[in-house]
């Protein structure tokens, strides 16, 4: 058997197709009206094509890596603006923490 969109674009699918195909076979996996085998089928394919990973892939090429600064200080404001819960404020100084870490 062929992968997937093989025969579509010789630089092979886009991220948008991809996700696009992820959508409908999780729609049929969600379908009461499709057979069992159809529904083992749409999970094989969710499997070949990577579970999420496309979806990631298509954030990642629509937003490129922000800032890290920027974001670290947007963390630190939340943690000291008012209006943000007690688990937000702690949420967002474990980001800053990670953050801070440094990376192997």
């Amino acid at each position: 058997m062929s992968a997937p969109f093989e025969d579509l674009d010789p630089a092979g699918p886009s991220p948008e197709d991809r996700v696009n195909a992820l959508r409908g076979y999780k729609a049929t996996i969600s379908n009461p009206r499709t057979s069992d085998s159809a529904k083992q089928h749409a999970r094989e394919m969710i499997d070949s094509l990577g579970g999420d990973q496309p979806r990631e892939d298509l954030y990642q090429m629509r937003n490129p890596t922000k800032d890290p600064v920027r974001t670290a200080g947007g963390l630190k404001a939340a943690t000291k603006n008012p209006r943000v819960t007690e688990g937000g404020k702690n949420r967002a100084q474990e980001k800053l923490g990670v953050m801070a870490e440094p990376s192997e």
